[in-house]
């Protein structure tokens, strides 16, 4: 089979959408700090995993405890389990070797493009506690800290590898069905968090199916001035990645739509999901 990656870069917008563990009573949001001594907030690769899972519609691998740790029943197969011919396994059983696959279907963390700043939320539980009249008992106070942003992030799947695994070989229509029913769900993808439904769609995607597996686009894709930086995105266009990129664009959120179209040859993003979803469909039928 001809090797063959799908590889998408992603900007989406998002508040809030991944905590670490509270210090005391604050929330804290999962954060790292870059040279220039600012902190970004992301949500984990494990996070946007979960909910790519959540809305795939497919059937949740089984799991079980083995040796005091959760994990996928052995025998679970991928021929039956899409969650698992993705994001591979590993499936001990006491007295035998371990079964392992790699994932197949590989997630950056999504970073934020723009900085934290420390902001806090202050949270009561006093809508409750008033409905106790004067007695006023039982009231919690918390904080919660707050980021507002774009976030980026990076999915590549090893086309050529996927529904394969040990005696297992997928039909192709299998195959396809499986990549662009993944496809459908980034197209729309959210997050549940705290009360909230955080929109996870791209509104700005570059990428496409490739000869190599690089995730070229993952650290040139940047926001200034709420613009789309075109010239790091032109600087990685080597020939053999150019033919084949795709560049959607949702207009009216960043400031420079003209410039992206014109140099990106960006086309609407349900347009952008269609073709990708043609190139997977050739690329088996192909192979």
């Amino acid at each position: 089979m001809e090797n063959k990656g799908l590889m998408l870069t992603m900007i989406f917008e998002a508040e809030s959408a991944n905590y670490g563990e509270g210090i005391g009573n604050v929330a804290s949001l999962k954060k790292m700090a870059r040279r220039d001594g600012e902190q970004y907030t992301y949500i984990s690769r494990q996070a946007i995993r979960y909910n790519i899972i959540e809305q795939l519609g497919e059937k949740i691998t089984p799991t079980r405890v083995e040796k005091k740790v959760v994990q996928f029943s052995p025998e679970t197969t991928i021929e039956d389990y899409p969650e698992i011919d993705f994001f591979g396994y590993m499936k001990t059983i006491k007295g035998e070797s371990s079964l392992t696959r790699s994932a197949k279907v590989r997630l950056s963390n999504a970073i934020s493009l723009e900085t934290f700043k420390g902001d806090l939320d202050f949270l009561t539980n006093k809508g409750l506690s008033d409905r106790l009249g004067k007695e006023m008992k039982g009231m919690n106070i918390a904080q919660s800290e707050i980021h507002k942003s774009y976030y980026r992030y990076t999915i590549v799947a090893d086309l050529d590898q996927i529904g394969i695994d040990d005696d297992i070989n997928l039909k192709k229509e299998e195959k396809t069905r499986r990549v662009n029913k993944l496809l459908d769900t980034i197209s729309l993808l959210y997050r549940d968090i705290r009360g909230r439904r955080e929109d996870l769609k791209p509104l700005f995607a570059i990428g496409g199916v490739y000869d190599i597996k690089n995730p070229i686009f993952q650290n040139v894709v940047e926001v200034k001035d709420n613009k789309i930086v075109i010239d790091s995105i032109k600087d990685v266009m080597f020939e053999v990645i150019e033919k084949d990129t795709m560049c959607g664009l949702i207009k009216g959120k960043f400031d420079n739509d003209r410039e992206i179209i014109d140099k990106l040859h960006a086309i609407s993003m349900p347009e952008l999901f269609k073709n990708l979803k043609q190139k997977v469909k050739d690329y088996y039928e192909s192979n």
